[in-house]
C-alpha cells in the first residue's frame, strides 16, 4: 500500500509538473516551435492541472511546505489558463452583437465556408454536399491541389467569380464567389510557396468588402523552426488593414494559429477587427479526427462594420479539418456600439509588430532556417 501511494505521489508531482511547464513556457514569448506549441491545448492543460489538484488533495500523506507550494502553483496555472480560455466561452459577454437585420435582407448579408480539406483527401462529395445545403457566397478551399480543383470546378456555374493557387505542396488555395470580386490577386506574402488572397468583394447592395484569406506555415519541426513567419504573415496583414481607414473588412483561413495566442491578440489590435467566436464557444476545428486534441485553428475575423447572423462547425468531410460556416450581417449604423468592444493597439503593440516581420522576414529569406 505504501509503495501504491507512492507511485501515486510521484504520478501526481510528475503530470502536474509537466502541466506547470506547459503553462509557463508561452509566457516567455519565444518563437520556437517547441514553445510555441504549449500556446494550443490549454484545456488540456487545464485538465492536468486540475486533475493533477484534486489528486494532490485527495492523497493521504501530502503536507509540508512542498506540498503547500506545489498546490498552490497548480491552483495558480489553472486560474492563468482558464483566464486565456474564458472569453471563448459562452459564459464570456459577446464581441460580435446578433444581426438585427432580416434573415432574408440577402442585399446586405454575406456568407462564407472556410474549408481546409486535407490535401490527401479524396473525398470531395461531403464538402460539396455542405456547399450545396448552404449556398454560401464565398467557398474557402485550402490544401487544395489539381486534384481538388477538378472536382470543385463542378460549382462555377453557381459561383463565377474565381480566384485560384493549386498546389502540391499542401498550401493551396481556391476562392469560389457568387459575388463580384474586384482586382482578386493571389500574393505570396514571405514564402514563394505559400499563396494567400486578397481583393474585394461586392454585395448586392453594393457595398465593397474587403478579404484577406490567408494559410501560413505552423510552427512545427516537419513545417518551420519557429512561429516567426506565420506571426509575421498574420501582422503583415494587420497593417495592412490598420492604414485602410476603417473599410468593411474579412479576415479568414486557416491560420495555424488560436485566437487566445499573444500573436492572435495583437493582431486584433493592430487590424481593430472582432472574433465572433468570444462569447460563443471555442468551435475547435482540428484535429477532427480525435476528440480530445482539438482546438480552433481556422477563423473568420471582421470589422465592427458587421454583426453575426450565423455561426457554425460543419460536420466532418474527411480532413482533419471541420469546415467553418458564417453568415454576416452588414449593419453599418451599429459600428458605434461595437467599437467599445474594439482592442485598441497603443506604441508598443506597433512596435513589437514591427520586430516580429522583421524576424518573420528575415526567418523566411534565411535558406537555412527551415
Amino acid at each position: 500500500m505504501a509503495l501504491l501511494l507512492t507511485i501515486g505521489h510521484w504520478v501526481v508531482w510528475v503530470v502536474g509538473g509537466v502541466a506547470l511547464v506547459a503553462t509557463l513556457l508561452p509566457i516567455l514569448r519565444q518563437t520556437a516551435w517547441w514553445i510555441r506549441a504549449f500556446d494550443f491545448p490549454r484545456l488540456q492543460i487545464v485538465a492536468g492541472l486540475a486533475l493533477s489538484l484534486i489528486a494532490e488533495l485527495a492523497l493521504p500523506g501530502t503536507s509540508g511546505l512542498a506540498h503547500i507550494l506545489f498546490s498552490a502553483s497548480l491552483g495558480l496555472g489553472i486560474v492563468y489558463q482558464a483566464s486565456r480560455i474564458w472569453p471563448y466561452t459562452p459564459l464570456h459577454s459577446q464581441q460580435v452583437a446578433r444581426a438585427t437585420r432580416p434573415d432574408d435582407d440577402n442585399d446586405n448579408h454575406i456568407s462564407l465556408m472556410v474549408a481546409n480539406v486535407l490535401m490527401y483527401n479524396r473525398d470531395a462529395s461531403r464538402l460539396l454536399g455542405h456547399v450545396n445545403n448552404l449556398r454560401p457566397d464565398i467557398l474557402l478551399a485550402l490544401e487544395t491541389d489539381d486534384w481538388w480543383l477538378s472536382q470543385l470546378e463542378r460549382i462555377e456555374k453557381d459561383y463565377p467569380y474565381t480566384c485560384h493557387a493549386p498546389l502540391p505542396n499542401t498550401y493551396g488555395m481556391l476562392v469560389f464567389s457568387r459575388l463580384p470580386l474586384r482586382e482578386p490577386q493571389i500574393r505570396y506574402i514571405l514564402d514563394n510557396d505559400i499563396p494567400s488572397f486578397h481583393g474585394c468583394v461586392v454585395l448586392p447592395s453594393g457595398v465593397a468588402v474587403n478579404l484577406h484569406f490567408l494559410h501560413p506555415k505552423p510552427p512545427a519541426p516537419q513545417e518551420s523552426k519557429s512561429s516567426a513567419p506565420r506571426d509575421a504573415e498574420l501582422l503583415v496583414v494587420g497593417k495592412v488593414i490598420h492604414r485602410q481607414d476603417a473599410r468593411p473588412t474579412i479576415v479568414a483561413g486557416d491560420l495555424n494559429d488560436v485566437a487566445w495566442s499573444h500573436t492572435s491578440e495583437l493582431f486584433r489590435r493592430i487590424s481593430r477587427l472582432l472574433d465572433p467566436r468570444i462569447g460563443r464557444g471555442l468551435l475547435p476545428t482540428f484535429h477532427a479526427d480525435h476528440k480530445l486534441l482539438r482546438w480552433p485553428l481556422d477563423h473568420v475575423f471582421h470589422s465592427a462594420h458587421f454583426r453575426l447572423q450565423r455561426l457554425e462547425r460543419l460536420t466532418h468531410i474527411g480532413s482533419d479539418h471541420f469546415p467553418i460556416y458564417i453568415r454576416l450581417s452588414y449593419e453599418p449604423n451599429g459600428w458605434h456600439e461595437q467599437e467599445k468592444e474594439l482592442e485598441q493597439a497603443d506604441a508598443g503593440d506597433h512596435q513589437e509588430a514591427e520586430e516580429k516581420i522583421e524576424e518573420g522576414v528575415a526567418e523566411a529569406n534565411d535558406p537555412n532556417a527551415n
